[in-house]
C-alpha cells in the first residue's frame, strides 16, 4: 500500500460499463467470447463485493448500459470494426433480455442509471459528466466490459477531463486474456491508478487507500 489517502466517498461514483446478459451471462450473445476472461478474473463476484463496499460508503453506484433499436438506425447502415460485431450478432437490442442488466447488478434505489449509450466512451453520449459534477464527485472508479474498449475509452476521457480515475483491474473481462492483460498493464496506468476491486474498497472505508499498481488482478 502506498500513502495515497483515503477516498471520501461523498465524492466517489463507480460506473459499471455494460453488466448486461449479452455479455454476462450464458445465451448471451457475446458471451462466449468474454467468458474465459471473466473466469479468469472473478469479475462479476469482485464487482458485487465493491458495489455493496461502495452503498455501504454512501459512495455513488452509476450502472451504464448500451442499446440500440432493433435495427440499429442510430448508427450508420454500413458499421466496421466493433460495432459490426454488435450489429452482425444482433447484441444490446433494446427491451430484450441480452440488453438488460444482469440480476447480479440489478439497479438499487440509490443507484443511477445512464441512459443514450450508444458508443463506447460513457461520456460520449450521455449526460454522465452532468451528472457527476452535478453531484460533485470528482473521483470515479471504473469496471466492466470490455477492458480495451469501453472501460478503456472512458478511462481516458475521464482522465482528460480532470476526474480522479481508478480502474478496477479485477472487476474487467475482454476477448482475451493477452487483449486483457496488455490493456492493464500498458494503458490503464498512463490514464489512471489501475488497482483491485478490494484495495479501492478499503480505501473507500477509510483505510489507508490503494496503491497505484499496473498489474493489480
Amino acid at each position: 500500500m502506498s500513502d495515497t489517502p483515503a477516498i471520501d466517498p461523498k465524492r466517489t461514483a463507480v460506473v459499471l460499463i455494460e453488466y448486461q446478459n449479452d455479455f454476462t451471462s450464458e445465451g448471451g450473445t457475446l458471451h462466449g467470447a468474454v467468458k474465459d476472461v471473466m473466469d479468469s478474473t472473478g469479475m462479476l463476484k469482485n464487482t458485487a463485493d465493491v458495489v455493496d463496499a461502495v452503498r455501504a460508503a454512501g459512495a455513488t453506484v452509476i450502472h451504464s448500459p448500451i442499446s440500440f433499436a432493433p435495427g440499429y438506425g442510430e448508427i450508420t447502415s454500413t458499421p466496421y470494426g466493433i460495432l459490426a460485431g454488435v450489429v452482425e450478432s444482433n447484441s444490446f437490442v433494446k427491451d430484450s433480455w441480452g440488453a438488460a442488466i444482469v440480476d447480479e447488478m440489478t439497479p438499487q434505489e440509490s443507484d443511477i442509471v445512464i441512459e443514450g449509450k450508444r458508443g463506447f466512451d460513457a461520456f460520449a453520449s450521455t449526460n454522465l459528466d452532468f451528472i457527476l459534477r452535478s453531484k460533485g464527485i470528482d473521483t470515479i472508479a471504473l469496471a466492466g466490459f470490455l477492458t480495451n474498449c469501453c472501460v478503456e475509452s472512458t478511462m481516458r476521457t475521464a482522465y482528460e477531463r480532470g476526474y480522479q480515475v481508478y480502474t478496477l483491474t479485477d472487476c474487467v473481462a475482454a476477448t482475451s486474456q493477452e487483449e486483457h492483460d496488455n490493456a492493464i498493464s500498458k494503458d490503464y496506468p498512463m490514464f489512471s491508478r489501475p488497482v483491485s476491486g478490494a484495495a479501492f474498497a478499503d480505501a473507500l472505508a477509510g483505510g489507508e487507500g490503494p496503491a497505484d499498481s499496473s498489474r493489480g488482478y
